[in-house]
């Protein structure tokens, strides 16, 4: 019984903080960018325009769904629905930690264990290509089906040098389950220098790490990568046509296969949960310490503009007593082995995800042949070389 009650549990805090992560993922985006262009971005919906997400939702889906004429209608209304189904279901297999133990009752802080869990998210990450193929087809339009068609080629191509790039740290690890590819790297070189795949030996997966997130760039559909959608000539891609929840499920499954990617370049490389450095340097106060100085920087800065912003003078100190609260939950002996290793696995998470908004905001997109000549010509046989390197030295090593 605790084992089902533990099970549901996990998964409304999975969804829960996952649907709202999804929501303030394009605020942090739109904000970003904003401060790369010396933009302030949304401000005036609730306090630094926090509640922008939530007036988003609700314009979408108060919007007019249209339907274009002569359209399929069926798989116009499927497309966005396999999209965001296959993006979401991939985060089932991730985990965001090691074994904890809850009334008693040992878990895993994952939604569900699978041996093959690499397998399982390629293999959802190749049929996500169906969403937005069938999506620009079903239109009827030709600016939606050249986005499709764009799509399908570009994530095919991109998906072989991501799947090269993987293979190189499994035969590392010698496993597919990703929390036995955590638990390979944990340790320390000298005491100091993490095991993890990025820099383990013999062949340290530095390469393979660039070549996979500039696949996952693409398999994402983002900039430099976002031709599928290219408005500068096909208006808007494969979207052209959809319109309120339609839009709003694949702008949906864009951020959730970001999160994903992120999730799997944390485990394959940086460790996944596993800290930075020892704990007996300290690694276990680093969190409390973040958000007791995040929190008094809001304080400083709350007092700091009474005069400028009415708003900012609760706004500030109401988000500082906030992260003295979270910062202060790191220091309850019963939850700090739950949060210090989810700290360390959403961090590293959180920084990727950053690079992929940065990236974003200073890179321009290329033209479509240069794309896939990139693929074809140059990633591709990098990662082979990448790929028969690690296993000529880890046959050797053996």
């Amino acid at each position: 019984m605790n084992f089902f009650l533990l099970s549901l549990i996990k998964t409304g805090l999975v969804a829960f903080v996952l649907l709202t992560t999804l929501a303030y993922l394009q605020w942090i985006e739109r904000k970003v960018l904003a401060h790369i262009q010396l933009r302030p971005g949304p401000y005036r919906v609730g306090p630094h325009g926090l509640l922008q997400p939530l007036a988003d939702v609700v314009k979408l889906a108060t919007k007019e769904g249209v339907i274009p004429g002569n359209a399929n209608v069926f798989f116009f209304l499927f497309a966005p629905f396999l999209a965001v189904t296959l993006a979401l279901t991939s985060i089932s297999v991730i985990p965001f930690g090691p074994e904890i133990e809850v009334f008693g009752v040992k878990t895993n802080m994952e939604l569900t264990g699978v041996n093959i869990g690499v397998l399982f998210i390629l293999a959802l990450s190749s049929l996500g290509v169906y969403g937005i193929a069938i999506g620009g087809w079903a239109s009827n339009s030709k600016y939606s089906l050249m986005g499709g068609l764009r799509s399908s080629a570009q994530m095919i191509s991109y998906e072989l040098p991501m799947s090269l790039a993987i293979a190189a740290p499994l035969l590392i690890v010698n496993t597919l389950n990703f929390r036995d590819m955590v638990n390979a790297q944990s340790g320390y070189w000298l005491g100091v220098i993490p095991k993890w795949n990025i820099f383990a030996g013999p062949f340290p997966q530095f390469f393979s790490f660039l070549i996979f997130l500039i696949a996952a760039f693409a398999e994402t559909n983002r900039v430099p990568f976002d031709l599928p959608e290219a408005e500068s000539e096909l208006v808007s891609g494969f979207h052209t046509e959809y319109s309120s929840l339609g839009f709003a499920a694949f702008f949906m499954a864009e951020y959730a296969n970001m999160i994903t990617v992120c999730s799997v370049a944390t485990l394959l490389y940086l460790g996944g949960w596993q800290p930075l450095w020892p704990s007996s340097l300290g690694s276990d106060f680093v969190a409390p310490l973040i958000h007791f100085a995040a929190a008094g920087m809001l304080f400083y800065h709350g007092g700091q503009t009474v005069k400028s912003r009415t708003w900012d003078r609760f706004s500030f100190p109401a988000f500082g007593v906030i992260f003295l609260v979270v910062g202060a939950l790191f220091l309850v002996p019963v939850l700090k082995p739950i949060l210090i290793p989810l700290f360390w696995f959403v961090g590293k998470v959180g920084i990727l995800l950053f690079i992929f908004i940065w990236i974003r905001g200073t890179l321009p997109r290329f033209r479509y042949d240069q794309l896939m000549r990139f693929a074809w010509t140059f990633l591709f046989p990098v990662a082979i070389v990448n790929l028969l390197i690690t296993g000529l030295l880890v046959a050797l090593q053996s």
